[in-house]
């Protein structure tokens, strides 16, 4: 996906989840370093709960990561660039992060079920991070998943080199399991790193 259509995903990610609850801050506000630099929800709201067949041979639910600010992101293993980027991201925002990294949980919800099975996903995800945890299910549970967060995937080409077009944004979800922000492809490690502090506190 190339960047431009990233940043046009996230913009509708926004719009399709609460119709105009999301809002980036101000740009006034948004300079100060207790703002986050993600979009924001305002107010925040309970994220949608859902059960899915984890990679670590366990369900995937938020429930079972109260307590840990979720970063809940959508993507597929035979991804070439937008994928990759995002977990190598989020596994350097983490390891910045020292031992705080310990209570943030990166959730990869696969939107390509036919290739991305529970084992493949385990091996695919222990390259960028051993905690993180791929999530896939019966395409329609997936769907159900995608329409719940605002999320697309669209599959371009035939064959066995097909890919996906889906929405690229990286969900924020607080210890409480509290919907708090997206953040857009595209940002650096310390833009994580920043919110996931004031998450934490």
């Amino acid at each position: 996906m190339r960047p431009r259509v990233a940043i046009l995903a996230a913009v509708l990610l926004l719009a399709a989840l609460v119709a105009g609850v999301i809002t980036k801050r101000s740009t006034p506000r948004s300079t100060s370093p207790r703002a986050l630099k993600a979009g924001v929800f305002d107010p925040p709201h309970q994220a949608p709960g859902f059960t899915l067949r984890g990679s670590d041979g366990s369900d995937v639910t938020l429930a079972r990561y109260r307590g840990k600010v979720v970063l809940l992101t959508f993507g597929f293993t035979h991804c070439a660039t937008v994928c990759p980027t995002t977990l190598a991201t989020l596994a350097q925002a983490r390891a910045t992060l020292g031992a705080p990294g310990n209570s943030v949980q990166v959730i990869y919800v696969t939107v390509d079920p036919a290739r991305d099975t529970a084992e493949h996903m385990r091996g695919y995800l222990t390259a960028f991070d051993r905690s993180f945890v791929g999530a896939t299910g019966a395409p329609e549970a997936l769907a159900s998943v995608r329409k719940q967060y605002g999320v697309t995937a669209v599959k371009q080409g035939s064959g066995a080199d097909y890919a996906m077009a889906h929405t690229s944004s990286i969900i924020l979800i607080d210890r409480g399991g509290m919907l708090r922000a997206v953040m857009p492809f595209g940002h650096e490690p310390a833009d994580f790193v920043h919110d996931i502090k004031l998450l934490l506190e």
